[in-house]
């Protein structure tokens, strides 16, 4: 049974965020407009730019771009920086643990082919004469209009299966970090909700909101994927056995606050669950409590709507395909 918090759950907005109010009073929407000045947001706010009518055209998205200076890595295949191999092989133990839950998205499926058969500026695994065409479920899946938020840190194995899901499903999510003794989101879990318990998530586009980590996988499988929910995901107790192992490799982090700045706007990120890579990364951004647009971009599935997305926008700063990858305006720990 879903555990779903109180409808008057989702009038409270979490700090940083615009409210959602069905039907505002006027005072109560001239502070939600002040309030917007500093909000942290998924989408552009558009709304100054709509009630302007100095200027017909509409507003152009921000553009991304290296900083001055940057040269790209050059990859190199199996190999890692020195010093951090202690960390990435830590990282990995979930790979075998998890059996690879979180690193393929819904309906996987690859095939060989001939290279004629993958456009050229389609990314494909190459296997001497051979191309690997992958497909999946994805198309047939309806996508969110907003962001889900969600509540959690890395550390918590709970919280590790709701982002496996994320990945398998390819859902765009706004992370809202909550380390222990994290001063922002942490008390606003328990201000919306009533618990401070974790996962909890909130769906704009549906106004659900809930807590318990299998109510929230089912209900994703069942709005955002065709209901089904990988094995992985669903053996109860050894699922949360496995996944807890999975974090023993780097136990405690991701898991305490560290002081920081909390940016204008969310850091975007392209990652997916199951690399070592990517979790170190988010195992800083929960730790200094940085909320981030969190984009699934699973190397094993370039069809993908996510995966194309990243791989177009990689190819635009680096020539190069590399996870993880993000967006920000000021270094992480500025």
């Amino acid at each position: 049974m879903q555990s779903m918090a109180p409808p008057a759950a989702l009038h409270r907005a979490p700090l940083l965020l615009p409210c959602r109010v069905a039907a505002p009073s006027a005072a109560a929407t001239a502070r939600a407009r002040a309030a917007s000045l500093v909000a942290v947001r998924a989408q552009p706010d558009t709304t100054a730019a709509a009630a302007s009518t100095s200027s017909p055209d509409p507003p152009q998205p921000p553009e991304f771009k290296p900083p001055p200076g940057f040269k790209p890595p050059e990859p190199k295949k199996f190999a890692v920086r020195e010093g951090q191999q202690g960390g990435v092989l830590g990282a990995s133990l979930a790979i075998p643990l998890r059996l690879g839950t979180g690193v393929f998205v819904l309906g996987y499926s690859p095939s060989l082919v001939s290279p004629s058969e993958i456009p050229s500026d389609q990314y494909a695994l190459e296997l001497g004469a051979w191309k690997v065409k992958e497909e999946s479920k994805i198309g047939q899946c309806k996508r969110p209009e907003k962001p889900i938020e969600i509540y959690e840190f890395e550390g918590c194995p709970f919280c590790r299966k709701v982002r496996e899901m994320v990945s398998v499903l390819d859902l765009d999510v706004l992370f809202y970090p909550c380390p222990q003794k994290g001063p922002t989101f942490r008390p606003k879990v328990l201000e919306m909700g009533g618990k401070k318990q974790f996962p909890y998530m909130v769906d704009p586009n549906t106004r659900v909101a809930m807590y318990e980590s299998d109510d929230i996988i089912q209900y994703l499988a069942d709005t955002y994927g065709d209901g089904t929910v990988p094995i992985m995901l669903k053996l109860g107790l050894l699922t949360a056995i496995t996944a807890g192992l999975a974090m023993l490799g780097r136990i405690g982090k991701g898991n305490s606050y560290t002081a920081s700045k909390v940016p204008p706007q969310p850091i975007e990120i392209w990652a997916y669950e199951g690399s070592p890579f990517c979790k170190l990364v988010r195992e800083t951004l929960v730790e200094l409590e940085l909320p981030h647009c969190y984009t699934a971009a699973l190397v094993a599935a370039p069809g993908a709507r996510n995966f194309s997305r990243k791989w177009e926008l990689s190819r635009r700063l680096t020539s190069k395909i590399q996870i993880p990858e993000s967006r920000c305006s000021k270094a992480l720990k500025s």
